[in-house]
């Protein structure tokens, strides 16, 4: 099993805490797993991008055209992430509008439960649903339920069941 992931956001979109749950479902499954983050601006709404690499690798980079899957929260970062993509490659956008990939208003949903964080989760939920990670819905919830703070984790389980059920 290899499997190589981006997820691509702005700061205070829960990027980092999605990689950490992608993370967390390689470990449980007793799956290699490496991970890198590029944050910079983050605190100020700048970019944020992650890589994960799940299986045998030796460097958490990914490079143009080698990404199985993308996971965007935001989808203004597009342009400059689609090229890690590779042909073929998955592709799921949080956006309203119609466009490349399989596109879910991830944060509309997310705002109706109340938290716009929430919309990494739904992402989540989304890919996992179209079965397009190498994780599976048990697996997720394992991994929510080690890593969300106890006070979150039922709002933060009911974002995944809400990607996982569209």
């Amino acid at each position: 099993m290899k499997q190589q992931i981006i997820v691509s956001g702005i700061g205070g979109q829960g990027a980092l805490f999605l990689t950490r749950v992608i993370a967390q479902a390689a470990v449980d499954l007793d799956i290699p797993v490496l991970t890198s983050e590029t944050h910079g601006m983050a605190q100020r709404g700048g970019t944020v991008i992650s890589t994960i690499k799940v299986g045998d690798f030796a460097s958490p980079l990914i490079r143009t055209g080698q990404a199985d899957v993308g996971l965007l929260l935001w989808e203004s970062n597009l342009a400059v992430h689609r090229p890690l993509l590779k042909p073929g490659g998955a592709l799921l956008v949080n956006a309203e509008t119609a466009g490349e990939g399989d596109r879910l208003d991830a944060s509309g949903i997310a705002r109706k439960l109340g938290n716009a964080v929430l919309s990494n989760l739904v992402l989540l939920g989304r890919a996992v649903q179209t079965k397009v990670l190498f994780c599976d819905e048990q697996t997720c919830v394992a991994a929510i339920r080690k890593l969300a703070p106890e006070r979150f984790v039922e709002q933060n389980l009911q974002a995944f069941y809400e990607g996982l059920h569209r």
